[in-house]
């Protein structure tokens, strides 16, 4: 008898331990799911934030299952017309001859539309952002990104080299290790100089590169990779590494992200628009994502590209069209792309979310992320070449330009 109820002791012993160890794990999940729910850093929105903490805790098949089902059923629009006030009305500023005030680039020329007829203001520059000594140092513009889904509307930044310098903050997460002099959030005795603020690159274990900040190697920098290249006299460039510019005491900042998609003044061979492999994990494995970029023109000027329902070919034609000669992608998916520029209403004042504008109205995140110093990944600023009046006493040189 005895002999009956020592296995059948045995298991319930055994069916208790399974027990309290599910318990366990099910309380472990809830808590870490629970955690990363109100975590910004995860994303702007719920559903995010629950992918991500999914991804991160070995949920990423699962979760790119169901979200190819979603984006099977919501396929990108194809032809239908822009929201009312996506492309707003271009405003002019008279700018100032270039012999007089700081030396400033021309405006730029406005971009050809792919879809025609274009819509009233279409690809026609508008400034944003603090001005510089009464200049204009940003200019915005919106447009659709191709001739066949003309119902969505992306945006393009061009940034003068002249007027402004550049400067990249880690985040609390991205690179890792730190803090650095710039990690977020931008201080306040920064934001008296700030014009715009914009996402950098991929997380670091996808982006096929590395990171140099503060005189240290954080991840080694990768020969032939796109590179976002600061300067100490604040310029920026955007170059492959090793051929167009290389490690010298002049560098403050390397940020890569993967390969070059716009080399010589056009869309790099190969580019293929259907391949998520090479240019980035995408939400559902999608091609036509929120995605942004950053090219370099013949002029030294910078150009930002960022909005909904692009694909790498889309990107690389918008950047092109806008001027660059050698472009690469930033980050992609909807929480992670934004452009803000801030516009006090002192020459001087203090940049904030409040006088912040996004690039593009639906653009998740708001101007306020980079003052946060939750905010985990790093981050490019474009800030006045001119902190203080160009008659005053100062310090500051004006960069010089790199092409």
């Amino acid at each position: 008898m005895r002999a009956r109820k020592e296995p059948l002791y045995r298991r319930r012993r055994m069916l208790a331990a399974v027990a309290a160890v599910l318990a366990v794990v099910v309380l472990w999940a809830a808590i870490s799911l629970g955690m990363a729910l109100t975590n910004p850093t995860l994303g702007s929105s719920l559903p995010a934030r629950a992918a991500e903490w999914a991804r991160q805790n070995g949920g990423a098949s699962i979760i790119n299952k169901v979200e190819n089902i979603w984006y099977s059923h919501h396929p990108p629009k194809i032809g239908g017309t822009v929201p009312k006030g996506a492309i707003r009305t271009p405003v002019t500023v008279p700018v100032p001859a270039v012999t007089s005030g700081p030396p400033h680039l021309p405006e730029p020329a406005a971009i050809v539309p792919f879809a025609s007829p274009a819509l009233p203001g279409e690809g026609q520059w508008s400034p944003a952002g603090r001005l510089v000594d009464g200049i204009p140092a940003v200019y915005t513009t919106e447009l659709r990104p191709d001739a066949i889904h003309t119902s969505y509307v992306v945006g393009v930044a061009w940034m003068d080299p002249d007027l402004l310098h550049a400067t990249l903050y880690s985040g609390s997460q991205i690179p890792g290790g730190g803090p650095y002099t710039h990690t977020a959030p931008i201080p306040p005795n920064a934001a008296t100089s700030l014009v715009a603020a914009f996402n950098a690159g991929f997380l670091m274990s996808a982006a096929n590169g590395g990171y140099y900040t503060d005189g240290q190697t954080v991840i080694p920098l990768r020969n032939g990779a796109a590179s976002a290249v600061i300067y100490k006299n604040g310029s920026m460039t955007v170059a492959d590494w090793g051929r167009d510019a290389v490690m010298t005491p002049n560098v403050a900042s390397v940020r890569q992200n993967l390969d070059l998609i716009v080399d010589n003044g056009q869309p790099v061979p190969g580019l293929n628009a259907n391949d998520t492999t090479q240019w980035g994990a995408t939400l559902g494995d999608q091609v036509y994502v929120y995605r942004s970029g950053l090219g370099v023109t013949g002029n030294g000027a910078l150009v930002y590209v960022g909005g909904p329902g692009l694909n790498i070919t889309d990107l690389a034609d918008l950047l092109v069209r806008a001027g660059a000669v050698r472009a690469m992608e930033l980050d992609i998916n909807t929480d992670w792309v934004n452009y803000s520029s801030y516009t006090p209403s002192t020459p001087y004042g203090a940049a904030t979310p409040a006088n912040g504008t996004m690039l593009l109205p639906v653009m998740t995140g708001g101007p306020g992320r980079y003052f946060a110093s939750w905010w985990a990944r790093d981050f490019f600023t474009m800030s006045s070449a001119y902190p203080t009046p160009p008659s005053a006493p100062t310090t500051t040189t004006t960069p010089a330009k790199k092409k």
